[in-house]
């Protein structure tokens, strides 16, 4: 039962982390370009130096996001379940 709410907190925050990292992504997006970020950058409407600048940026944040929730989901649960990070990192990935 452990494993399970393991991995659903870390799916959740996962998700979350997501949506926070599109947001941030369009903001600094619109902050540096001025521009609102591109819907589709495999449109090949789309100058490919903004596409590949967009899809650099928006890789970066969504993976420091994502590993980031990770690191704190897994800390929550393996607080809530006495075991160390390690200990709950290796039982979840099993």
């Amino acid at each position: 039962m452990g494993n399970l709410a393991a991995k659903l907190l870390t799916t959740v925050a996962a998700i979350g982390a997501a949506a926070l990292a599109r947001k941030l992504t369009d903001g600094t997006w619109k902050l540096v370009t001025g521009k609102d970020s591109p819907n589709n950058p495999e449109d090949p409407d789309i100058d490919i130096k903004e596409a590949i600048a967009f899809a650099v940026l928006s890789g970066v944040v969504m993976g420091l996001a994502r590993m980031l929730a990770n690191r704190q989901a897994t800390k929550v649960v393996a607080k809530g379940q006495g075991k160390s990070s390690k200990q709950l990192a290796d039982s979840i990935n099993a």
